[in-house]
């Protein structure tokens, strides 16, 4: 299956087709991308890393129809296997099984290694941080373990107490009984806990995530270690049959996805993944499954994907089910990305759902309120138009009607009557940025979509701060020709980060 639209300027991927088998960096199968040549014709192709953007974090790069020799092919083999976590997830969960039964004074978890340690290895790690952990502690690893900070590849922002509650209530009340956790490892935490207190009907969870140490705190049934980019499961077939069981809904219990992808990752392999996920669980399942309360049933596995809102028609051209919802996902470690700030300094993190919207009840005491004509909740501040017969602020603030437009715009946009439509009042105008040239700096040479000044101008108005970290493991495009600009989205994301949990 071969992706069409172009995922950024210059370059597209191209998703895996049927029987062709792509070359192995250490975060597993690569991806192909295109170089988009003008004229519209096949460009080049070449193979990069999957989870990556800066070739600096992983080097790997192949042309398409470049022979590869078995002295490379084995060297690339020998450098993979030494990026391996340094015990299999089986010897991890061994581990922790005696790590669990060890007295409360020989239990250490070193700080700079990140690994639970057993009786005997204390020496090895003397010169490092060691500290003593607590049982409460053990069952909250995402707090325990160093959040990964590169930013161009694996920084972490984890989800707040009010967003992790949020999600499992809404869940939990919707009569979810199993969580797919696909990077959100604070989700998967908050569900054990839960099921530990036993004051609510229990929940199962499978976490799915990149982030291999996690393997430490968990069993095989409850953890996978998984790359979300190319669905590649590092542990092979024993891991794939843990999903097939876990998406299996016997007994009644149904499953829902909630996955929080790196902010900085390309939609279009993600999409992928998760409508392979889907097409699993659709197969194990004997009928159709009814989300919405109505009676209609649907073929897609219910999910939630939490990304940015102004990945909103990328995201829909490829799964057109999912609908945005205004609720705002903040972040603990993550400076701006929190619930309450105004203007557009709010966290742009949102829900996208297939579950009926209607259904998913906003809470009222964060300023959210249900739109009886569009038949969803929604932000205070997001008034519906009788003309466009919609809520539609995207970002927070309460959006105008533009007569002349036909559809509402940004409370910070005026109409131009040179240009023809909305934009800011200190835009450059004038310059024909219909037909052609550039509608931000008035060059004839490019379209606006491939300005450098595009984000700087949208950004003077929010502060440039306001997307300068990188949420959780961060993947992108591997390090492209400089020449070849990524879209306005892919820059946004870029400076709004990677991924959470």
């Amino acid at each position: 299956m071969a992706g069409a639209n172009q995922e950024s300027l210059g370059i597209r991927v191209i998703l895996p087709e049927g029987g062709k088998t792509a070359p192995c960096c250490p975060h597993g199968p690569t991806l192909l991308f295109e170089k988009v040549s003008k004229g519209g014709g096949k460009g080049q192709r070449f193979y990069a890393c999957s989870a990556c953007r800066d070739r600096k974090d992983c080097s790997f790069f192949q042309w398409e129809d470049d022979k590869v020799s078995e002295a490379r092919l084995l060297a690339r083999e020998a450098k993979n296997q030494s990026k391996r976590p340094a015990f299999t997830q089986e010897e991890y969960c061994a581990r922790y099984r005696t790590f669990a039964s060890l007295p409360l004074d020989e239990k250490k978890f070193c700080q700079d290694c990140q690994i639970l340690l057993l009786p005997g290895e204390n020496e090895a790690h003397y010169p490092h941080r060691c500290i003593a952990i607590t049982a409460a502690q053990l069952r909250r690893p995402s707090m325990l373990l160093c959040p990964l900070d590169n930013k161009k590849k694996n920084a972490q922002y984890l989800f707040t107490e009010r967003s992790s509650h949020f999600l499992l209530d809404t869940l939990a009340a919707l009569g979810y009984r199993k969580v797919l956790c696909v990077g959100t490892p604070r989700l998967q935490e908050l569900i054990k806990l839960r099921n530990l207190e036993k004051k609510h009907e229990p929940v199962k969870s499978l976490l799915l995530d990149i982030d291999f140490r996690y393997a430490q705190f968990y069993s095989q049934d409850e953890f996978c270690h998984y790359n979300m980019f190319n669905h590649h499961f590092f542990v092979g077939e024993a891991s794939s049959a843990v999903l097939q069981s876990f998406l299996s809904e016997s007994d009644g219990e149904k499953v829902v996805m909630v996955a929080d992808p790196p902010f900085g990752g390309l939609v279009k392999p993600l999409a992928n993944s998760f409508s392979l996920i889907s097409q699993t669980w659709g197969k194990l399942q004997n009928s159709g499954q009814c989300h919405c309360g109505d009676g209609s049933s649907t073929s897609d596995m219910p999910m939630i994907w939490i990304f940015p809102y102004f990945f909103e028609a990328r995201i829909l051209e490829c799964l057109p089910s999912l609908i945005m919802l205004d609720y705002q996902v903040d972040y603990d470690n993550h400076p701006l990305y929190k619930h309450g700030k105004t203007g557009r300094k709010q966290s742009p993190v949102r829900l996208f759902t297939n579950i009926c919207p209607r259904d998913i009840v906003l809470p009222k005491e964060e300023g959210y309120r249900f739109c009886a004509v569009c038949q969803r909740y929604v932000s205070s501040a997001n008034k519906h138009c009788s003309k466009c017969n919609a809520c539609p602020s995207k970002d927070g603030r309460e959006w105008k009607h533009c007569l002349a437009c036909e559809k509402c715009v940004k409370p910070s946009w005026k109409h131009c009557q040179i240009c023809g439509h909305c934009a800011l009042p200190d835009h450059p105008c004038g310059q024909g940025q219909r037909s052609e040239g550039c509608y931000n700096c008035g060059n004839l040479q490019h379209k606006q979509k491939s300005c450098h000044l595009k984000d700087s101008r949208r950004m003077r108005g929010c502060g440039s701060k306001a997307k300068s970290g990188v949420k959780h493991v961060s993947y992108d495009l591997p390090c492209m020709p400089k020449a070849n600009r990524k879209s306005g989205a892919a820059r946004r994301a870029k400076k709004a980060g990677g991924q959470s949990t």
